[in-house]
């Protein structure tokens, strides 16, 4: 398995991963969306790719503070297909997440992830994350 930086030809293999995380989407719309993480200062996207095929993506936004000396690195979006979980690729790629955001000065690690997601929960608890009170949000169409 390699870890790389995504790219527009992944557009498909990324709208499949999204739509099995539960964010029904298409590849034309994912490829219209996609340049602009790709070429944002503050964001990145990582695949993991094993024999030529995307198995698992995260998307980073890094986010600077104002009163905390470090700023934090936001997933956005993090998911791996069925049938290649368990086999050590959403760590591999948390990891690499880890890597990115210490390299851009981050001190800490951020996710939002929905109450009905116990499994993704329990991951995260593994990799070292800690439940924060809470997040609140406001539509804004």
């Amino acid at each position: 398995m390699q870890i790389r930086p995504g790219e527009l030809a992944d557009s498909g293999a990324i709208a499949a991963l999204l739509t099995d995380l539960g964010y029904p989407t298409t590849a034309a719309l994912v490829a219209a969306n996609l340049p602009r993480q790709l070429d944002h200062p503050d964001a990145t996207l990582l695949v993991a790719v094993e024999d030529d095929a995307v198995i698992g993506l995260i998307a980073l936004n890094f986010i600077p503070q104002l009163a905390l000396a470090g700023d934090y690195c936001r997933i956005s979006y993090f998911c791996v297909a069925p049938e290649a979980r368990g086999r050590g690729v959403g760590a591999a790629l948390e990891a690499a997440a880890c890597d990115l955001a210490r390299a851009q000065g981050c001190d800490r690690m951020e996710v939002h992830c929905h109450s009905r997601r116990k499994l993704a929960h329990q991951f995260y608890y593994r990799q070292g994350y800690t439940e924060s009170p809470k997040y609140l949000k406001k539509p804004l169409n």
